[in-house]
């Protein structure tokens, strides 16, 4: 079995006080509709559960509805943290959930295609694996203020995005073992408890929305 966790839990800081991202209204639909309707569609997820602010139980189960999302397992409340609604979304699969797929809703431009391709690697026997690009701009590292303190290698390093996929005893462990550490992704919980983690190469656009100017990018890319 596959479970899906969406994780539309976030503040939205960037968006501006008081607005929710996920539910902004992008070529019609709100924004975490479009990652519902593409996990929906993938034949090989099983079960979605979609993790959100406290404040949007109702709407959320509200879009489910009017969208169709016949997947829908559980919809719980997310937590300060992204890790915590993460933790959240993995205490809401079922005991028989033996594959979870991670992806952040606010990555709307997500295919049924690249999901599918995420979880054939875990069939193939990959304990962790996310989708990402290779840097192709040059890269400084900044140490402080804007002043550049050393060029880094770009043929070394990756883009990482969602989604991320996990054998959910390896996602369970990866959470269990992290205590208070904070993480910026599902695939560094998974590397701090010693996992190895592939990364999958996309090629298509998989923009993240954090601000009007990424909104109006991914609608781009959505009409």
């Amino acid at each position: 079995m596959t479970t899906a966790i969406i994780v539309a839990a976030g503040k939205s800081t960037r968006m501006g006080a008081g607005t929710d991202k996920a539910f902004l209204s992008l070529v019609g639909k709100p924004v975490v509709a479009w990652s519902l309707l593409a996990f929906e569609r993938c034949p090989e997820i099983d079960r979605i559960v979609l993790v959100v602010r406290k404040d949007q139980l109702v709407a959320s189960k509200a879009v489910v509805k009017m969208f169709g999302i016949s997947k829908i397992q559980s919809i719980v409340a997310g937590g300060a943290r992204r890790q915590d609604s993460v933790k959240a979304g993995l205490d809401a699969c079922d005991a028989d959930t033996r594959r979870v797929v991670i992806h952040d809703g606010a990555r709307p431009c997500v295919t049924s295609a690249t999901v599918s391709a995420v979880v054939e690697a875990l069939k193939g026997g990959v304990s962790a694996v996310a989708v990402g690009r290779r840097m192709t701009d040059a890269v400084k590292r900044v140490e402080r203020g804007t002043t550049v303190s050393k060029s880094e290698d770009r043929e070394k390093l990756w883009a990482v995005q969602t989604p991320q996929a996990f054998q959910m005893k390896v996602a369970r462990a990866a959470y269990a073992a992290l205590g208070k550490k904070d993480v910026d992704d599902d695939a560094e919980a998974a590397e701090l408890n010693g996992e190895t983690v592939k990364i999958l190469e996309n090629r298509l656009p998989n923009p993240k929305i954090t601000t009007v100017e990424d909104l109006q990018f991914a609608g781009s890319l959505l009409k």
